[in-house]
């Protein structure tokens, strides 16, 4: 790829893990982001969650590609040694990765106006299909992004629209208007990107139909927006500028959580039909089979952190559960699409209530999943109504886990209160493991006895670990593909911004070398032996 994941390498993966029996394909959420700022590389701090993020576009997969030769041309010389700069970092670098694919696409652009716009051919008709059905909320997201295109241009410190100019602060205003006439193809170049990323995530559900996977891809829906972004800037009403929405304190955030994410406003959201909760569920469920809710909870609460306080000082805002659950409902019916709700946490009866009455899977994390005294859950006893993990994007793989890599992280953040609570977590990691050894020796998948040290971390304590889940009777299992891969840090770590390099590493290994590997090939055959139901050791 070109620095970064893109929609050629969820072709290949599709590729790779459907003969061996996967039957759906988990994706962190697509949002878009904002191509004139990619610094801001967070899934789940997106511009606007109703499009996407257009650098997950594969530039030779366009049409415009092959019959471009300035583009080329450009590979074969200059761009080849920047993309093998770009290919060879650990972390993603967005900010160069933007630049290189906006740069082509742009060229791109130019000459399917040429060959297409200009001569009203088929493709054409389906661009300006797209462009009508995506209506005036589509018009405004590419509006936004030409806009913010521009105004960084003239000075890099024009980031979110709160810091613009006041006349293009409002989208409805004359000084938009006139931009919009006066850059009519910057517009249209936006435009233009949507229409490409949205027929490459089709093309992907589609390949996956055909061969022959049960659900296929398994999209992600954020709780939140970026302040900054097109979403808020396209409603302004509907948000709470002054609050941003988090989490009280728990056993994975100590401190509290404040996402800086603005929260909507519940009578706003009434008073506009529930129209912007609608048109969220309608075009993340267009492109997807299943998709998950993060943090499911916020349908019936949401703790607010007040601007200049701190996570502790939130409280919590209630919102219409049962209105937004019966429209979760029958968008779900309309769209033949499976919702998992995310409902980690600190989860409050009325919701577990709801999502029974409304068929909301859980999401349940075997790291989480223990019993009062401490034990980890059989798999005999997992919520039939599930999709079932060994650990998520917020905490190390599994190998990780094992080896504290996480307390290591948080130790050298200062994210622990103090030095008695480090010690604290220590001892309940080391508990916890001793725990887990007992339950994968109570489920025939490990011969240890207490007296004995812990094994290390190892491909077969992997396995056994999502041996373990798979024979669980949760409907859904999945395995990170970082498990396949025998990594160890995460992705991600709670509480941190610039601390962290949150979303920018890298998988360690190609799809070709992690799933033409024996190892993992011989794992997923067992898991697949393991959801009917068998042992397979």
């Amino acid at each position: 790829n070109w620095g970064m994941g893109d929609f050629a390498d969820l072709l290949d993966v599709i590729e790779s893990a459907a003969p061996l029996g996967c039957a759906l394909i988990g994706l962190n959420p697509l949002h878009a982001l904002m191509p004139a700022d990619p610094g801001h590389g967070s899934p789940y701090s997106p511009s606007s969650r109703q499009f996407l993020n257009v650098l997950y576009i594969a530039i030779p997969r366009v049409p415009e590609f092959a019959v471009c030769p300035a583009v080329q041309a450009y590979l074969q010389g200059e761009g080849k040694e920047e993309l093998a700069a770009l290919r060879s970092t650990s972390n993603v670098d967005y900010a160069s990765v933007a630049a290189i694919k906006l740069r082509c696409l742009r060229v791109l652009y130019e000459r399917f106006r040429i060959d297409h716009l200009q001569q009203s051919t088929a493709r054409a008709t389906g661009f300006r299909t797209f462009v009508t059905q995506g209506g005036e909320a589509l018009r405004l997201h590419a509006v936004f992004d030409a806009l913010q295109a521009h105004l960084r241009s003239e000075s890099a410190t024009y980031g979110g629209w709160p810091g613009w100019p006041e006349p293009f602060r409002d989208p409805r205003s004359s000084a938009v208007s006139q931009f919009v006439l006066e850059h009519t193809d910057d517009v249209e170049f936006h435009l233009y990107l949507q229409w490409l990323a949205a027929g490459q995530l089709d093309e992907a559900q589609h390949l996956a139909q055909q061969k022959g996977m049960a659900l296929g891809l398994y999209g992600d829906v954020a709780v939140g927006v970026n302040g900054g972004g097109s979403e808020t800037w396209s409603n302004p009403q509907l948000y709470v500028t002054n609050a941003g929405i988090g989490a009280p304190p728990d056993p994975l955030a100590l401190k509290g959580q404040d996402w800086g994410i603005p929260p909507q406003n519940p009578r706003e959201l009434v008073r506009q039909g529930y129209q912007p909760f609608i048109d969220l569920l309608r075009f993340n469920m267009a492109h997807v089979a299943a998709l998950r809710l993060d943090h499911v909870m916020a349908l019936f609460r949401q703790w607010w952190v007040p601007r200049g306080f701190i996570a502790t000082e939130g409280a919590y805002v209630h919102y219409p559960l049962d209105d937004l659950m019966s429209i979760l409902a029958l968008e779900s019916h309309r769209h033949r699409c499976l919702v998992i709700g995310e409902d980690l946490g600190t989860v409050p009866d009325a919701v577990r209530l709801a999502m029974h009455r409304y068929a909301v899977a859980h999401y349940k994390v075997m790291l989480f999943e223990k019993e009062p005294d401490g034990h980890f859950k059989s798999p005999a006893v997992y919520e039939r109504r599930s999709l079932a993990a060994v650990s998520t994007h917020d905490l190390p793989p599994f190998r990780g886990w094992w080896e504290g890599i996480d307390i290591e992280i948080a130790s050298r953040l200062s994210l622990y209160p103090d030095a008695s609570t480090r010690e604290r977590v220590l001892a309940a990691r080391d508990q916890d493991r001793r725990l887990f050894m007992q339950a994968l020796v109570g489920t025939g998948l490990w011969y240890w006895h207490q007296q004995e040290g812990l094994p290390p971390a190892s491909h077969a304590l992997v396995r056994a670990a999502h041996v373990y889940l798979a024979l669980s009777t949760a409907q859904l299992a999945v395995v990170q593909i970082e498990d396949l891969a025998g990594m160890k840090d995460p992705v991600n770590v709670p509480g941190t911004h610039l601390e962290y390099p949150n979303w920018q590493r890298k998988v360690a290994d190609t799809q070709a070398e992690i799933f033409g590997r024996e190892e993992v090939r011989e794992m997923l055959h067992a898991l697949s032996i393991a959801r009917t139901g068998r042992n397979p050791n």
